[in-house]
């Protein structure tokens, strides 16, 4: 029975692994870059995208602000970058802005990045996954009435994989990530190379005019340049993912996790500043609101920025057109496991500290944060659920809380490099110290207008959500650490100890006089207890009048009490008269032995013990009661044990 139920799982997840293969887990930095790294690579599909969707709110005319708008997005992940790879060498146990905020600004602090990062973490699997299936949608547009549903099998299809371990699921994903890199490069490359030819790719969208859904003053064109500005800024989504998995690396751990969080800087740079290049060359037009669109043909469907760029640039019928929206498709689905790597660390360390349910600390058979997995992919996936896989609407939940996580973390580490100055005794560091501090206070300072940004033109489009989601999230992990907190205090022994029971009275509840109730008896009288009595309650006189006779033929030595229940419920008559030997003898302990029936298949355990169940579940509650299960293995190959009720 057990292998048939184990199956399944083995099947999708794996045999267990030893703790001894723990360091096999870790990652070198060619795994750890598509593992850590490909939602911020991946932002490049619609970075640029989100920029010019919020500026053709005022038509053509403010498109020529997408590259100034480009550049302050670069500076500011420039920045980000730079500020993180001093958190990589500070803090190599990981936990990024959670860890950073907790040891320099305090709990509250550390628990409003931690709710901000949560929240973040289960958005990004979210609107990545619905880029991803957009993408293929924008290459086969009639999978768009089943867009959903392949969104949900794809983050069902993302927890399996990470539940295989993170080791196989970087593998997994290594191929996609850097298929992307060369596909976009190589767009970029082709496309750059035909403009300085003198043969410039032309959009398909080029010929469509975008009109201005409102007059243009400049207080409005403003909000517009702002509000675009906010959504580019999606390209530094998961840039801490780095941060939190530091210990996931290869040793030495902080200069690895350094140099691989450079390289996706890098890389997301030169990604970004070619496609935003092509979509000005190529005069891509695309629109929030597709009324805006002037001359569009019949039938025209409205293609991502990537998927335009690689048609103008290949051809829409090319094999490489084909090619790059494969990888682009990939890499935006699998972009989602950043989150399936950083939600269950962060939960393991919350969970350590006593914020979330202790089950998140625990590694599963695959040494890998299992629980935390399996409630990401939930919730992302009902969150799909309610936004119908709409990134247009998921995009505008996004990034608040990637920019509260930011400023934390950076004036944590400003907090963090002015401590250790005035500690230092080498003098030669200080230098180096102060440049640190430097780099994580211009982070802080830029990071929280860019969040001040973003909450105000973001906020009216949805992002109020989130706004209520963090302290909702907060108060949560608040509720759960007073708990365990209480808990502890009430299990902490005192000083003198606990005092023995001045007597302990027996009870085994008894139905009818079976194999499982004579089991019982004869066990309650090996405990030797003060007293021991059998309790049966009378619902219908027949088969009480049954046991009785059955009791006396037997001659058990054991008295039994009969209770009557004129309603026919057995739990109220059991604990009134527990209550009753409590309330005679309060430092006395009542020990309640419950015999059961252990069934040969699960599926027949619902037609057995279901009143011994309840009364158990009423029974653990009571003060100075215990209840003593005794199993009897149902069995028809099984040979009966021989149990005497007499048995001393």
């Amino acid at each position: 029975m057990t292998s048939l139920l184990t199956a399944p799982k083995r099947l999708l997840v794996g045999n267990p692994l030893r703790n001894e293969r723990m360091g096999e887990t870790l990652l070198p930095k060619r795994i750890a870059l598509p593992v850590f790294c490909s939602d911020p690579l991946s932002s490049n599909a619609y970075a640029t995208e989100e920029i010019l969707l919020v500026l053709s709110v005022g038509g053509a005319s403010l498109l020529h602000l997408t590259p100034f708008i480009a550049l302050a997005v670069i500076v500011l992940l420039v920045v980000v970058v730079a500020s993180y790879r001093q958190t990589c060498y500070a803090y190599p146990t990981g936990g990024g802005a959670y860890a950073v905020s907790r040891a320099n600004l305090g709990a509250r602090p550390a628990l409003v990045a931690a709710s901000a990062l949560m929240v973040d973490y289960v958005l990004t699997v979210a609107v990545s996954v619905a880029a991803g299936v957009a993408n293929i949608v924008s290459a086969f547009p009639w999978l768009a009435h089943s867009a959903l549903p392949i969104t949900l099998g794809f983050v069902a299809l993302l927890a399996v994989i990470n539940l295989r371990g993170v080791r196989e699921s970087g593998t997994a994903f290594a191929i996609p990530t850097y298929g992307f890199v060369v596909a976009v490069l190589a767009m970029i490359g082709v496309g750059l190379a035909r403009t300085f030819a003198g043969h410039a790719p032309v959009a398909a969208s080029a010929a469509i005019s975008v009109h201005s859904t409102a007059t243009l003053g400049p207080l409005l064109v403003v909000g517009i340049a702002l509000r675009s500005f906010a959504s580019g800024c999606t390209a530094l989504t998961g840039v801490e993912a780095v941060s939190n998995g530091v210990p996931s690396f290869r040793e030495p751990k902080p200069r690895n996790a350094a140099s691989t969080l450079a390289a996706m800087g890098g890389l997301t740079i030169a990604m970004f500043i070619g496609i935003t290049a092509l979509a000005m060359i190529s005069h891509v037009h695309i629109a929030e609101d597709t009324s805006q669109l002037v001359g569009a043909p019949a039938g025209y469907h409205q293609g991502t920025v990537i998927a335009q760029l690689s048609g103008a640039v290949f051809g829409s019928s090319s094999i490489a057109f084909y090619v790059v929206q494969a990888f682009t498709a990939a890499i935006l689905v699998l972009a989602a496991n950043t989150a399936f790597n950083g939600f269950p660390i962060l939960a393991s360390i919350l969970s350590g500290d006593g914020y979330l349910p202790r089950q998140f600390g625990r590694r599963g058979d695959r040494l890998v944060f299992s629980n935390g997995i399996v409630i990401l992919a939930l919730l992302a996936g009902l969150l799909l659920w309610v936004f119908d896989a709409s990134t247009t609407r998921l995009i505008q939940l996004y990034i608040i809380g990637v920019f509260v996580s930011f400023t934390l973390s950076q004036a944590g580490m400003v907090k963090h490099w002015t401590t250790a100055i005035r500690a230092t005794v080498l003098r030669d560091e200080v230098p180096r110290m102060v440049r640190a501090r430097l780099v994580n206070g211009l982070g802080a300072v830029v990071t929280a207008i860019v969040l001040v940004i973003v909450l105000v033109t973001k906020f009216t489009h949805g992002a109020w959500l989130v706004v209520i989601a963090m302290p909702v999230v907060f108060l949560a992990m608040e509720g759960v650490h007073r708990h365990y907190a209480s808990v502890d205090r009430a299990l902490t022994p005192p000083p003198g100890g606990v005092p023995l029971p001045s007597r302990v009275h027996g009870i085994v509840l008894v139905s009818r006089l079976t194999m499982p109730t004579l089991r019982a008896l004869a066990f309650a009288r090996a405990t030797r207890p003060s007293t021991l009595t059998a309790l049966t309650v009378r619902t219908q006189e027949k088969e009480a009048a049954t046991l009785l006779a059955d009791w006396a033929e037997r001659d058990v030595p054991i008295p039994l009490t009969v209770l009557d229940s004129p309603y026919r419920d057995l739990t109220r008559p059991v604990l009134e008269h527990i209550a009753r030997i409590r309330r005679d003898s309060p430092r006395d302990l009542v020990v309640v032995f419950v015999p059961e029936y252990v069934v040969a298949h699960w599926w027949q355990q619902a037609l057995h013990n279901q009143s011994a169940l309840r009364l158990k579940a009423r029974l653990l509650v009571q003060p100075g009661v215990m209840v003593t299960s005794v199993p009897w293995v149902l069995s028809p190959e099984a040979t009966p044990e021989p149990v005497s009720a007499t048995a001393p």
